[in-house]
């Protein structure tokens, strides 16, 4: 069973949120989509300023098996990319939620992270999918 921290929150499509207690959250690829991936080669990182929507495809993964498109799972401006992914993107297979985070996101609307999944939802989106 992949891991889950209690503390995030998740969508569907695999993506953590992590409520950074000051009106931003960070976000990046659980544990079961890094294992589904395989090694991870490269990760196409949004450009800081750029404003997504929610559900929109702003990042990519890609490993030795294929390229995955990462979502924004709230409407917001990207503050900060994980420049450490250019050069290390292996750092989400070794630590997807600490090291391997995505994007840091300054959401235009906090209240709209309780509609993500907790932890407990999201382990039955990996089971329902097994």
């Amino acid at each position: 069973m992949s891991d889950a921290p209690a503390e995030l929150r998740y969508t569907k499509s695999h993506e953590w949120i992590r409520d950074n207690g000051d009106g931003t959250v960070t976000v990046g690829i659980t544990d079961h989509a890094q294992e589904a991936l395989g090694d991870i080669v490269f990760v196409e990182i949004p450009d800081q300023g750029r404003e997504v929507d929610a559900d929109e495809a702003c990042a990519v993964v890609e490993s030795v098996k294929a390229a995955s498109d990462i979502y924004s799972p709230l409407a917001g401006e990207v503050i900060e990319s994980n420049a450490l992914l250019n050069d290390s993107p292996d750092a989400i297979n070794n630590s997807p939620y600490d090291e391997g985070w995505i994007f840091r996101l300054a959401p235009n609307d906090m209240t709209a992270l309780a509609g993500l999944l907790d932890a407990a939802a999201y382990q039955q989106v990996v089971e329902e999918e097994a």
